[in-house]
């Protein structure tokens, strides 16, 4: 019996070790690897990633994918790259008196971004200041009370006015149009590409928008030669390129001119009625993973918010103003992300583009098609910014534009009640769209990683040898406003 025994541990010993090595050898699904990466186990999905490719015969796609995520958890190290400490120190020049326990207590309350990677707790390098944006505690406990100021399109002003009487006098939805010269610059720092190689930019470039901004003239570039993409090209950019110096920065630019009009749309809630979904409507009012996505937690969300409202208008407003609530702070880059709707309904906050996504997201699921657009935002006192917002489609009107980010105004008086909700069908002439989706390839396409996978607004670059991410490189806008002479045309 003893030998019996022996020999069947031995089998079953073998029959582990056997297990153990088909665990090892193996690889794991990339799903499996991305919610690692989520999680924060970054060694584990290393060797994971480092099985998958090691497989005989993947595809070019399959072998970008794994290694995607190991460059996205290069990525997310360099997002957060602060300890606790380093985040009181920054805290303490506008609270000098910040005690460990009142920090320990926001802590606990999510208002610093963190993960915990592989055991150590690490603060997202931009949550200092996002505490300020987050916390009325914290900003009443601020050493400087300057007010935080947003874009000043955030505020219900004149210009909000003049667009909705030009709209209703002129019995039009676009109106005041003005005539802008743009340039945008990516300059890449010196010796980021060896001497004489080339360098190759993507700067983003205006779509041609009906009644939104029209007449859009190439003037200049640095260097000359450029390859601006069709007109179709929904992600539109100019494409550059040229050999590095050594020593030297490498420029790119581009100026144009653009007509930009504001819109403003007149809604009766009373008179929007369902959509006869069209095949050129179906696709947005579908998933599209991974940033639109109906989780359950999603259902739950938009049935708390929604309740049993059934005018399309109507659930619109409600989404509008839920999604609104929720702060706008600083954001992680978007290529770090694995489902973009899913972490702002979860982080407490969003910029611009996540905020977008989470409402796109809870209109389809609404059976309200949506869609993205995205560019920057500008104004004649110097401000500017880079942005996203969407479009919703509300049947008899059809698209309209909704820019949940600049949200609600808030009226003082009477007579500006209707502005309100003056970013849900209606967008000031102080933007330019650059992109009428998300997450689409460029003309020519990048041989490259993209720097943001989503949104394209700042640039991109590479060489031979690879992307050249953010930290690399920097960008800048340079506007003037016409004169009115000079008309639509810019002639």
């Amino acid at each position: 019996m003893t030998g019996r025994r022996l020999r069947v541990t031995a089998f079953a010993l073998a029959l582990s070790l056997a297990g153990q090595l088909a665990a090892q050898t193996v690889p794991a699904s990339l799903d499996h690897t991305i919610t690692q990466i989520d999680a924060g186990q970054f060694k584990a999905a290393e060797e994971d990633i480092s099985r998958a490719l090691e497989q005989p015969g993947l595809s070019p796609q399959t072998r970008d994918a794994w290694l995607f995520q190991r460059e996205r958890m290069r990525r997310i190290l360099l997002d957060f790259t602060l300890d606790a400490d380093a985040v009181k120190a920054r805290v303490r020049k506008q609270i000098p008196d910040l005690s460990d326990a009142e920090f320990a207590r926001w802590n606990a309350a999510d208002l610093f971004e963190h993960q915990v990677i592989d055991g150590k707790t690490l603060y997202f390098k931009r949550s200092p200041g996002n505490l300020f944006r987050l916390s009325p505690e914290a900003v009443k406990r601020r050493k400087d009370q300057t007010p935080i100021t947003d874009g000043p399109m955030e505020t219900l002003n004149a210009y909000h006015r003049q667009v909705r009487e030009a709209a209703l006098a002129e019995h039009r939805s676009s109106v005041l149009p003005h005539r802008v010269r743009m340039t945008q610059t990516v300059t890449v720092d010196a010796d980021a590409v060896p001497a004489g190689e080339a360098v190759r930019a993507w700067i983003p470039y205006p779509r041609e928008l009906p009644g939104q901004q029209d007449d859009i003239r190439y003037i200049a570039s640095a260097p000359a030669k450029h390859d601006i993409a069709p007109a179709s090209a929904m992600q539109r950019t100019v494409y550059l390129e040229q050999p590095a110096k050594a020593g030297q920065k490498t420029v790119f630019s581009v100026t144009y001119e653009l007509t930009l009009s504001a819109q403003y749309h007149v809604i009766d809630a009373d008179k929007v009625v369902a959509p006869h979904i069209s095949p050129e409507l179906a696709p947005y009012l579908a998933e599209r993973a991974p940033h639109v996505v109906f989780t359950d937690a999603m259902r739950a969300f938009s049935r708390k918010v929604v309740g049993d409202e059934k005018n399309p208008y109507r659930i619109t407003q409600k989404l509008f103003a839920a999604v609104d609530q929720i702060p706008w702070a600083g954001a992680r880059e978007y290529s770090t992300i694995s489902n973009i709707s899913d972490y702002t309904l979860h982080a407490g906050h969003g910029d611009c583009g996540q905020q977008t996504l989470l409402l796109i997201t809870l209109l389809r699921l609404n059976g309200i098609p949506a869609r993205w657009q995205s560019g920057m935002v500008f104004a004649e006192n110097g401000y500017s910014n880079i942005h996203d917002w969407g479009q919703v489609y509300l049947a008899p009107y059809g698209w309209v534009p909704i820019d949940v980010t600049t949200g609600q105004l808030h009226p003082t008086q009477p007579a500006d009640a209707p502005l309100q909700w003056f970013y849900v069908g209606g967008l000031d002439a102080w933007r330019i769209a650059f992109n009428s989706d998300y997450g689409q390839s460029f003309v020519p396409p990048k041989q490259h990683f993209r720097s943001d996978n989503v949104d394209s607004q700042r640039g991109e670059v590479e060489w031979k040898g690879g992307n050249l991410y953010f930290n690399q490189w920097d960008y800048s806008f340079k506007w003037d406003v016409l004169p009115a002479a000079q008309g639509r045309s810019g002639g």
